[in-house]
């Protein structure tokens, strides 16, 4: 029982005191809410805690990363000399250590139980102290700057993508406006929402052609009224003074005047007084009657001083003054009418001097123009009542593409006003990001440098190595106790012979036998001495101080 006590004894405190010593350096990290309640400012960020944590976990312990940490601070030396790569970084995966701090708590909206995550805890366990704090100090400022770089890069990725839909709709609404705007252009006026207009243009265009129409016919009648008025009139009615004489207006007097300057002009100068006294005449009639000199005359007042050369001829000799005037007159005649001849012809001018022929032919006129006036209007109204018709015709052909489009825009106009929306929103929670106003973590516990390591626990080891060893040797005595047939005492050779001794002799020890038994007594005593004190040491150094214990002791028996 005592050398197999001893021998766990010696292998547990062998593993205790052997086994290397892992350092274990803990970090905490903070989740906080963002700064600007979530009511004025919604982040782009919609996944939970948690799960962002476990996409951080991926993006820090990537190959490359931890490879860097490990040549980084000379991580696993033995390790790498006598193992492939991916067993070191296993290696390393499992000694780095994320805990995730879950609270209870009541949701705003639905006023129901949760659970949040408030906090995070990163460890490592490494050979070091110094070691195990410097590791775990890179993997902490990993996950601090890999939150901020994948919350800016998510807002920024969802701002880009928002923008490029914008334009998208923005090229999109174009192109269909453009369509809308050819098929307008081809429609002219033919469009669905035109369809009232039209149908109301064409009803206003027939009830104007049925007026015009009556209005026409009773111009028409109007018009053979006046112009069978008009042709029992002369426009010529001499106007008879007060005296009986007849009044000549403006117009005749010029042509008198003109007849008779024609005739004087043949035998008197240009500076005779009675030349320039008609001229001046003449000059106030036309400003007064408007019109200019005119040959109509000229031809019958050159027959008529040929007449009358005719007739002088025959009375009297060639050399009479008057046959001398005369042939001037003609003379002057011909020069004038040789320059009417030279000039463009004018239309000739009636003016009639009938107020009553006046008054009916100004009707009349009055009454043409409103016929031709309405005869343009009748034209002008059958074109648009046939281009009224025209579009109601054509409207079926225009009206499915035509909707088609108008739907595509406003669809188009609706989410493009949505992602514009949806891109305010982002950009304002980009800056949110960018000025780290969002959620985020912060260090709340910076890793410490382990003063104990974490494993091997060694007491507990040893404690466990001293139970072990009181149970094995007791169990290793029962075994030898069971598996001994050698006969000891009377009873046991009455039970295996089945026949009662006569009588029993006792062992006589001799001297050395006794002395035996003496030494193994003393080396039980000592033994255990041993132990105790080697567990008080133990306890010591490993567990707890003597003095501590001590003073401890003295508190709760009230003597300190």
């Amino acid at each position: 029982m005592v050398w197999t006590a001893l021998l766990i004894a010696i292998v547990g405190m062998a593993i205790a005191f052997l086994w290397p010593a892992v350092y274990r350096s803990k970090a905490t990290i903070l989740i906080e809410e963002q700064e600007i309640p979530t009511d004025l400012v919604r982040s782009a960020i919609t996944s939970f805690a948690d799960q962002r944590i476990e996409t951080i976990k991926q993006q820090v312990m990537s190959r490359a990363s931890l490879w860097k940490i490990v040549e980084q601070f000379g991580l696993y030396q033995s390790l790498r000399k006598r193992s492939p790569t991916e067993e070191v970084l296993q290696q390393f995966v499992k000694d780095i250590q994320i805990e995730v701090i879950n609270v209870k708590v009541v949701d705003k909206r639905s006023q129901t139980p949760t659970q949040a995550t408030i906090a995070f805890t990163l460890a490592y366990d490494g050979e070091t102290p110094e070691l195990a704090q410097k590791v775990t100090n890179e993997i902490t400022s990993l996950f601090l700057g890999a939150n901020l770089k994948t919350r800016e890069r998510h807002a920024q990725q969802t701002t880009a993508f928002l923008k490029q839909e914008a334009e998208n709709l923005n090229h999109h609404i174009a192109t269909l406006e453009g369509k809308l705007s050819a098929l307008k252009l081809k429609a002219d006026g033919a469009l669905p929402e035109l369809t009232q207009l039209n149908m109301q243009l064409l009803n206003q265009a027939d009830r104007e052609l049925i007026d015009v129409d009556r209005d026409q016919r009773i111009l028409e009648e109007r018009k053979l009224f006046l112009e069978g008025e008009l042709a029992t009139l002369k426009p010529n009615t001499p106007i008879i003074a007060a005296s009986g004489e007849r009044i000549f207006d403006s117009g005749e007097r010029l042509k008198a005047l003109r007849a008779q300057y024609a005739s004087a002009s043949g035998y008197l100068s240009a500076d005779h007084p009675d030349i320039i006294k008609m001229k001046q005449e003449l000059a106030s009639l036309e400003r007064e009657t408007g019109t200019e000199a005119s040959g109509d005359d000229v031809p019958k007042r050159l027959e008529g001083e040929r007449a009358r050369l005719v007739t002088l001829m025959d009375q009297y000799g060639i050399d009479h003054p008057d046959i001398t005037r005369t042939k001037q007159a003609i003379s002057a005649l011909e020069r004038e009418l040789k320059q009417l001849t030279q000039q463009p012809p004018k239309p000739p001018q009636f003016k009639p001097e009938n107020p009553a022929y006046i008054n009916i032919q100004s009707q009349l006129a009055s009454t043409v123009a409103s016929l031709q006036s309405l005869q343009k209007s009748k034209i002008s109204l059958k074109k648009r009542a046939e281009e009224m018709a025209k579009r109601v015709e054509r409207l079926p052909e225009v009206e499915p593409e035509y909707l088609d489009l108008l739907r595509d825009r406003e669809n188009a106009v609706r989410k493009h006003q949505e992602i514009s929306s949806r891109l305010m929103e982002a950009q304002v929670s980009e800056g949110l990001e960018v000025q780290h106003k969002g959620e985020r973590f912060s260090l709340i516990d910076p890793p410490d440098l382990p003063e104990r390591p974490e494993r091997p626990n060694r007491p507990v080891i040893l404690a466990l190595a001293c139970f072990l060893a009181l149970a094995g040797g007791v169990g290793a005595g029962a075994a030898r106790e069971q598996l001994d047939e050698t006969i000891r005492n009377s009873d046991q050779l009455a039970q295996v012979a089945r026949v009662a001794p006569l009588a029993v002799i006792p062992h006589l020890p001799t001297e050395d036998e006794v002395t035996r038994s003496v030494w193994r007594r003393r080396a039980v005593r000592w033994a255990g001495v041993g132990t105790i004190v080697a567990g008080v040491t133990l306890s010591h150094y490993l567990w707890l101080p003597l003095d501590v214990v001590w003073f401890a002791a003295l508190r709760k028996l009230g003597l300190s």
